[in-house]
């Protein structure tokens, strides 16, 4: 039996999400660990973030992550993403009202 090979997605709406995780977890680093570059886990979380969107199911038709069935992060993960979310949403309004804007509606 030969393994189904699964193209990355990389269409708009994918990449604009990589965009607001990438910048999410940045922010996040930068002010919660005073790093000007992502510490190891900070990367690691990144790294997976956008292995996991470039693989997402639902594609370019995804919402919010908080919105969908599936839970696709691994447990500390979806963990360390909360935590990121929750510390850098309030962040996100003032250094990047438009993504945030932009993610509210998504919601």
């Amino acid at each position: 039996m030969r393994a189904r090979l699964i193209e990355p997605n990389n269409g708009p709406v994918i990449s604009k999400e990589k965009e607001i995780v990438k910048e999410m977890i940045e922010l996040y680093c930068r002010k919660k660990h005073h790093r000007e570059v992502l510490c190891k886990d900070c990367q690691d979380l990144k790294n997976y973030a956008m292995l996991r969107l470039s693989f997402c199911r639902f594609g370019e038709d995804k919402t919010a992550c908080s919105n969908c069935k599936i839970h696709c992060y691994k447990l500390r993960y979806r963990e360390k993403m909360k935590a990121v979310m929750r510390y850098s949403g309030k962040w996100m309004m003032l250094y990047h009202p438009i993504y945030s804007v932009k993610h509210l509606l998504n919601k």
